[in-house]
C-alpha cells in the first residue's frame, strides 16, 4: 500500500524527522485560509500516488493566499498519469542550499534491506542513477542490526552526504521497521541556507501483509493503473495475476499452480494467468474464477488442476458443475482431479457431460490437452 506524500510526511514527523509545516485541502476555497496560517507564501502540491508531479504541473509556488487558492483550483481535478488530483498539500517554502536522496528498500533477492543514497537528489535522480551509477551509494543493511549511528555514518559517508544527515538516516530506518514498510524514500532531503536538514518530499510503501498492525490507514484504494481483470479478481477475493498467455489456469495451492504454469509452458503454450483458489473450491469460488478467466480475450482454453486434500475432489467437481450453471462456458475446459475422492469427482463431471469440458488423469496429460486446444483455436 502506497501512502500519499502528506501521509508519509506525517510518519516522518512522528519519528522525529524534520518536515516543513503543511496543510491538506480538498477544495480550492480552503487553500486561501490554509496559506494564511502557513505564512502566506506556499508550495501547492498535488497529492497522487505517482511520480512526475512537478513535470506535469502538479507542484507550483504561490506567492500569497489569493494565488494559493487560484493555484489549488488549477491543480485539483488534473490528471497525472491516470491519477485524478482530489487533494492538494500546501507547504511552507524552504530556501534550499543542497538536495540529497535517501531511501531504504527491501532487497528480496539478497534477503536484506538496502540503503540507497546520493548527494545529487531532486527531480533528476533517475537520470543520475542511470547515467552515473557511481554517484548513488547502495549499502546493505542487516535487518537484525538495523541502522545504528555507525551504520548511518557509513551510509552518509559513502553517498557524500553531510554528517548531520546521519540522525535522519537513523530515524528513517525507524519509520521502515515500526511502520512495517517495504520502502521509505525522501527525495529531496535538503540542507537549507541556514544549515537545517529537512525532508521535503516522501514516499512510503507499507507491507500489505502487516495491515492488521497498521489499521490507521484504513482500506487500500484501488490502483487506477492496475489491470482491470486483476482489479475484478481482487474485488472477488481471488488470488489472481494476469499473464501474457492463452491458457487460463485454476489450481488449489500456490505451489501446484506454479508447477502448472511450468508444465503448460513446457507443452508449447503460455499461461494466461496465475489463479490460486486455495483450499476453497466452492461453486461461488469456481464461478468467480471462471468468470474472470473467461473475460480475458486472450484465453483460448482453461486448465483446472486440483489435488484433493482437505477439500475433496468430489466437492471440487460439484463446485465446477454448479459454476457451469451460472457461467456461460465459451472456451474448452480441461479438468485434472487427483487425490482425495478423485474417482468420485471425475464421475460427477462425467455425469454432467458438458460438451466443452474434458478430463485428464495426469497433470502432464491435462497440460498437453489444454495447450493443444489453445494452439488449435
Amino acid at each position: 500500500m502506497d501512502l500519499y506524500e502528506h501521509e508519509a510526511r506525517e510518519l516522518f514527523a512522528d519519528h522525529g524527522i524534520p518536515v516543513p509545516g503543511a496543510e491538506v485541502v480538498t477544495a480550492a476555497r480552503d487553500a486561501r485560509d490554509a496559506a494564511e496560517r502557513l505564512g502566506g507564501r506556499v508550495v501547492v502540491k498535488a497529492q497522487v500516488k505517482t511520480g512526475g508531479r512537478g513535470k506535469a504541473g502538479g507542484v507550483k509556488l504561490a506567492a500569497d493566499p489569493a494565488a494559493a487558492e487560484l493555484t489549488a483550483r488549477q491543480i485539483l481535478g488534473m490528471d497525472i498519469k491516470g491519477h485524478t488530483v482530489r487533494t492538494v498539500m500546501l507547504a511552507q517554502p524552504v530556501d534550499i542550499e543542497a538536495e540529497f536522496y535517501v531511501s531504504y528498500v527491501l532487497d528480496r533477492a539478497a534477503g536484506t534491506f538496502l540503503a540507497i543514497a546520493s548527494a545529487e537528489g531532486g527531480m533528476e535522480i533517475e537520470e543520475v542513477a542511470a547515467g552515473r551509477p557511481e554517484a548513488v551509494a547502495r549499502i546493505p543493511v542487516d535487518p537484525a542490526v538495523g541502522v545504528t549511528a555507525t551504520k548511518a555514518a557509513e551510509i552518509a559517508s559513502a553517498a557524500g552526504l553531510p554528517a548531520n544527515t546521519a540522525p535522519v538516516l537513523q530515524a528513517l530506518w525507524q519509520v521502515l521497521i515500526r511502520e512495517d514498510a517495504l520502502l521509505v524514500e525522501v527525495n529531496p532531503l535538503v540542507r537549507t541556507t541556514e544549515g537545517r536538514i529537512l525532508a521535503i518530499d516522501g514516499k512510503v510503501t507499507l507491507d500489505d501483509n502487516a495491515r492488521f498492525r497498521q489499521a490507521r490507514w484504513g482500506e487500500a484504494e484501488p490502483d487506477p493503473g492496475a489491470d482491470p481483470l486483476e482489479a475484478e479478481a481482487a474485488a472477488k477475493g481471488l488470488n489472481y495475476v494476469k499473464l501474457d498467455g492463452e491458457v487460463g489456469i485454476i489450481g488449489n495451492g500456490a505451489g501446484l499452480v506454479m508447477s502448472t504454469l511450468d508444465v503448460v509452458a513446457g507443452c508449447g503454450a503460455r499461461p494466461a494467468n496465475f489463479l490460486d483458489i486455495g483450499g476453497g473450491a466452492s461453486a461461488q469460488v469456481m464461478a468467480d474464477g471462471l468468470s474472470v478467466i473467461l473475460s480475458d480475450p486472450a484465453v483460448r482454453s482453461v486448465f483446472v488442476n486440483v489435488f484433493g486434500g482437505i477439500t475433496a475432489c468430489d466437492a471440487v467437481a460439484s463446485g465446477i458443475v454448479q459454476a457451469l450453471e451460472s457461467v456461460r462456458l465459451t472456451k474448452p475446459l480441461v479438468v485434472r482431479l487427483d487425490g482425495n475422492n478423485a474417482a468420485r469427482g471425475r464421475a460427477i463431471l462425467q455425469e454432467r457431460a458438458h460438451p466443452l469440458v474434458q478430463q485428464a488423469t495426469t497433470m502432464d496429460g491435462a497440460a498437453r490437452q489444454a495447450a493443444d486446444l489453445a494452439n488449435a483455436r
